[in-house]
């Protein structure tokens, strides 16, 4: 700071030094699909008036949920003789100057009221206005102060809105508001919160007039007039509306999909995905197994990761073949959870499952069962083996350094810790403290995630080839970081030797 006279003792604070760097939530899940019986908004109501006074009147408000709750309706004795019945609306206030006789008695009724409602444009535009049985709105009505209309709750799963549910069923319910799980968002949710109480992100879309309309609203895209996002695109807006980033992406029913060309959702979710640093849980044709081969065959992102066949679930009108990928990010989200982001979830069991669409054979070391050629094929499944448990470690990428879905998943999580860490970096003069504070941040980091098994090792520096004079001119700096993640015993080999040596301790 400037150097200033001062008679006297102050304080300097110094802010320098490295910063601590907290790791993001990694098991937040985003999912978008369909649930035509989601429950709608709640409308904003008041009465007024009596029964027994023949003039009860229910007010209902036509604006969108909480909305309504701002709307105020007043009956005003104007305090003069003959006076006519009329409504005023300024705003959301409704005022309705009540009629009086010669002698300035009140004698507007119910019913005339409700009449004189619908009958002005701005007034009928906020509300409906209807008599409250056994009331039939022949009684003269008194007058009454402005009172709000109450009970405006909007919709809980609007439209091509990301929804939080924090692990709670009773939100999830009210994607089904009848109970007949229609649509594909009532099912998913239960099969995520089947494994844990997780983070999910909803998008719920509507269903359109054939599945062809359903598809492209699922796939979205940004509405030209409003800006919007839309479809699988509203994931992108979920850290804006909700402070949440979604990690694990599925839309059960809608990845499955091969008619002559790679499954379009999964092709619109990859670009996605790469900006939230996010994978895929994709459905596989629920087929055969070439069928399933095939489909892997469409992709070489590290972002996406297959899982074939769907699964068995026991509903109130019998057992049903699922989709599995909603149960696999609610499994992912869990390990995340339980052990950590650096685990694979293979190995692992899904919990509410009674079997598989088709059968996966499986033994132990079985190279030709169908769970081997599956996983061969950079495919996931589902094996019974001390209970169904998923199958699989490998994503659908084209180099084999990002072959594990765990490496995957790791390094998203440290590039994001990393990179949202250090807004306090920017705009700083550039001084051989402030590269000693981020590098030591950063080191300090890494030795805490291989403290806790999260990376068998890393460092950070400055590089000192980027940072040229010129460079840092121009604002620009270079930090480098490596690491090196554990990595999953996919492949253990026990070397078998029959020996005569220990015979002779028979004879010891």
């Amino acid at each position: 700071m400037p150097e200033q006279f001062l008679h006297g003792v102050e304080v300097v604070e110094i802010d320098t030094g490295a910063r601590s760097i907290r790791t993001v939530r990694s098991g937040v899940i985003g999912i978008v699909g369909t649930a035509p019986d989601a429950l709608p908004d709640t409308k904003a109501t008041l009465e007024l008036g009596t029964t027994a006074a023949n003039t009860a009147l229910r007010f209902t408000s036509k604006l969108v949920g909480a909305l309504g709750n701002a709307i105020s309706v007043a009956f005003v004795n104007p305090g003069a003789a003959n006076a006519a019945l009329g409504v005023v609306v300024t705003g959301n206030a409704i005022v309705v100057n009540l009629a009086t006789s010669a002698g300035s008695a009140i004698t507007s009724t119910a019913a005339q009221i409700a009449a004189a409602i619908a009958g002005n444009a701005p007034a009928n535009a906020l509300v409906a206005v209807a008599a409250i049985a056994p009331s039939t709105g022949a009684g003269v009505v008194a007058a009454s102060a402005a009172q709000l209309l109450t009970g405006g709750v909007d919709e809980p799963f609007p439209v091509n809105v990301p929804v939080l549910i924090a692990g709670s069923r009773a939100e999830a319910a009210k994607l089904d508001g009848v109970g007949n799980l229609a649509g594909t968002l009532p099912a998913a949710l239960d099969g995520i919160l089947d494994q844990i109480g997780a983070v999910v992100v909803v998008v719920r879309v509507a269903v359109g007039a054939n599945d062809a309309a359903t598809l492209a609203n699922i796939i979205g895209g940004v509405d030209a007039g409003t800006g919007q996002y839309q479809g699988v695109h509203a994931l992108l807006g979920a850290e804006s509306a909700l402070g949440l980033s979604p990690r694990i992406i599925c839309a059960p029913g809608f990845t499955h999909q091969r008619t002559g060309a790679a499954n379009s959702v999964v092709s619109e979710l990859v670009g996605i995905a790469e900006r939230l640093r996010a994978v895929i849980i994709a459905d596989g044709p629920n087929t055969t197994d070439a069928a399933a081969i095939t489909y892997a065959g469409d992709f070489g992102s590290a972002r996406v990761f297959v899982v074939d066949p769907w699964v068995k679930v026991q509903r109130a009108s019998g057992i049903v073949s699922e989709p599995a990928s909603a149960r696999v990010a609610g499994l992912i989200a869990k390990i995340d959870n339980d052990r950590g982001f650096w685990w694979s979830p293979s190995n692992q069991e899904l919990n509410g499952i009674v079997g598989t669409s088709r059968a996966i054979d499986f033994r132990m070391g079985d190279a030709a069962a169908r769970a081997n050629l599956l996983n061969e094929a950079k495919i996931a499944t589902i094996i019974r083996e001390d209970g169904y448990r998923l199958w699989g470690n490998r994503t659908l990428s084209s180099d084999d350094k990002w072959a594990f879905l765990c490496v995957r998943r790791t390094a998203d999580i440290l590039n994001d810790s990393l990179q949202r860490a250090h807004l306090w970096a920017v705009d700083r003069p550039i001084t051989k403290t402030y590269v000693e504070d981020v590098t030591e941040g950063v080191n300090a980091y890494l030795r805490s995630l291989v403290a806790q098994g999260a990376l068998i090792g890393g460092k950070c520096w400055a590089d000192p080839d980027l940072n040229t004079p010129a460079n840092i001119a121009q604002g620009k700096i270079f930090f480098n970081f490596d690491f090196t993640p554990p990595y999953p015993a996919e492949h253990i080999t026990f070397r078998s030797m029959l020996t005569t040596d220990y015979i002779e301790e028979v004879f010891a």
